[in-house]
């Protein structure tokens, strides 16, 4: 048996993924994870610029959707952090205990998050009279504001957003972009006049997601999560999980129903046309640099990263070949350059003296999406070489050069979705059922296989899906946005359903 194949440029087999992904964030100059704390990465210029052109794609969608950006505070008071512990609490009792919220005291709720996030009780050598702590998100500033900003009718809908860092107190073992304590951070927050609107607007969020997770080449699962793993402030939470390719799934959104729950908490209500003050309903919408963290992930090989065009931060290099032996290559290259840039296209001519060969490598672990050639060979048939980072060479003419470049990139990405998708589709398996023990007790039919996402039937009750994870070990995603065409036994009740359910090991 053959041992395992060397490591190319430093970087492990992608085929042993936990050495791959941490190894292949640095060696592509994406972060710096030196720093002293752990869990907080030094962002570089190209992860930078990458995360830049990620966040592009939701400002877009935004702007298509009438958000308009905000920037709250970083430090909130405690005092709004009781608050929302307390709305937080109760209806976390509410749904364990199945009641209205309305139905429990005060003095049965409990604290919430106070374990979760950084605190700040000194300014300078003073006590601060209230402490403060970094954002977790922003609920509790924002509404304090929109109660503020909304009055009437006419204020809404209000939809803002904004993109942010946010900490959490992470104690599970870190990893660059998919768990982190100092996040960047996507969060858009709406207030409607009612639950028809709500409802809309989450319709509305999940069009965005598909919207830019086409644009990062990405399959997504789409559920609506269980209630144990609902937010709790949430009255449901939907999320789009990619498939890692080691079988994890990783949330990289997920968009949440308010209803008018936290509209109480922070009186937060508007005078209808009628004169009647009704209490708002709200969402909210997350995303954060795990989108990142699934490109690098999903598109990267052996060789390095492979970005998608749309967040490349260099689409096109341009490589002169032997020009010192015709000055006219200089020429040729900074002319195609400047053609490139004025036609939109992130360009980056590489006059480093050093072999092509060193060169190709330098680009190809960044996943630069077209490496062009230009030596005294190629202008003598005005043409150029292009490596296409998903394999493959063309000679193409320089003449029109923009045109070629834009259905090249265009096929690279439908290759990536390609890729993606088969992927994914390889990583789910039907779930293979249940047997009964001598006990009456369910035992799974087959071994569960570590690296697999399951497929199955499922419309059972909240023992039911206790039944389900203890056996295999795995996290039920919740309910699938695509039905089973036909009803199907559920997994554990036998009863038909067409409700088609994942379960996995998530990130």
């Amino acid at each position: 048996m053959s041992g395992p194949k060397k490591a190319k440029r430093g970087i492990p087999n992608k085929s042993d993924f936990n050495a791959w992904y941490p190894a292949i964030v640095e060696i592509a100059d994406l972060v710096d994870k030196r720093y002293p704390i752990k869990g907080m990465d030094v962002w570089k210029p190209y992860g930078l610029k990458s995360m830049n052109l990620i966040d592009g794609l939701a400002r877009r969608e935004m702007a298509r959707t009438g958000h308009e950006e905000h920037r709250f505070p970083l430090l909130v008071p405690e005092d709004l952090l009781e608050k929302e512990n307390r709305l937080v609490s109760r209806l976390k009792a509410a749904r364990a205990a199945g009641v209205d919220p309305n139905e429990l005291r005060i003095d049965e709720e409990e604290s919430g998050f106070k374990k979760e996030v950084y605190w700040v009780t000194k300014g300078g050598e003073n006590e601060l009279e209230i402490p403060m702590f970094l954002r977790p998100t922003s609920e509790t500033p924002m509404y304090t504001m929109f109660a503020l900003w909304v009055r009437s009718h006419a204020d809404l809908p209000l939809k803002t957003f904004q993109i942010v860092n946010t900490f959490r107190y992470e104690t599970k073992q870190t990893r660059s972009f998919i768990r982190v304590r100092e996040i960047h951070f996507f969060e858009a927050h709406t207030v409607h006049a009612n639950k028809e609107g709500a409802d809309a607007q989450i319709e509305e969020d999940a069009d965005m997601v598909q919207s830019i997770m086409h644009d990062l080449c990405l399959p997504s699962l789409v559920s609506k999560r269980p209630v144990w793993d609902t937010f709790p402030g949430a009255w449901y939470t939907k999320a789009a999980d990619v498939i890692m390719p080691n079988g994890r799934t990783l949330q990289v959104a997920t968009y949440h129903h308010y209803k008018d729950q936290w509209a109480g908490a922070f009186d937060l209500t508007y005078e209808d046309s009628d004169g009647s003050t009704k209490p708002c309903h709200q969402t909210t919408f997350g995303m954060s640099e795990r989108l990142l963290g699934a490109v690098v992930g999903m598109h990267g090989d052996d060789n390095g990263l492979i970005m998608p065009p749309a967040v490349a931060p260099i689409q096109i290099v341009i490589m002169p070949i032997a020009q010192h032996v015709d000055p006219n290559v200089m020429k040729a290259v900074h002319a195609l350059s400047d053609e490139l840039n004025t036609a939109g296209f992130r360009v980056h001519v590489d006059e480093r003296d050093l072999r092509p060969g060193a060169k190709h490598f330098d680009w190809e672990i960044k996943g630069v999406p077209l490496r062009v050639e230009i030596g005294p060979r190629d202008l003598a048939s005005s043409s150029c070489l292009v490596s296409i980072r998903t394999g493959g060479k063309e000679q193409l003419p320089l003449d029109g050069f923009n045109n070629s470049a834009r259905k090249l990139l265009d096929s690279m990405a439908s290759t990536l979705r390609s890729n993606a998708q088969t992927i994914a589709d390889g990583l789910v398996h039907t779930f293979p059922g249940f047997v009964k023990g001598d006990d009456d007790t369910l035992i799974v039919n087959e071994p569960i296989v570590d690296g697999f996402v399951y497929e199955l039937a499922f419309d059972g009750s909240d023992s039911d899906a206790e039944i389900l994870e203890k056996s295999t070990g795995l996290t039920l995603l919740g309910e699938s946005d695509t039905p089973f065409p036909e009803p199907t036994p559920c997994a554990v009740t036998g009863k038909l359903t067409t409700r088609r359910q994942h379960i996995a090991r998530m990130y």
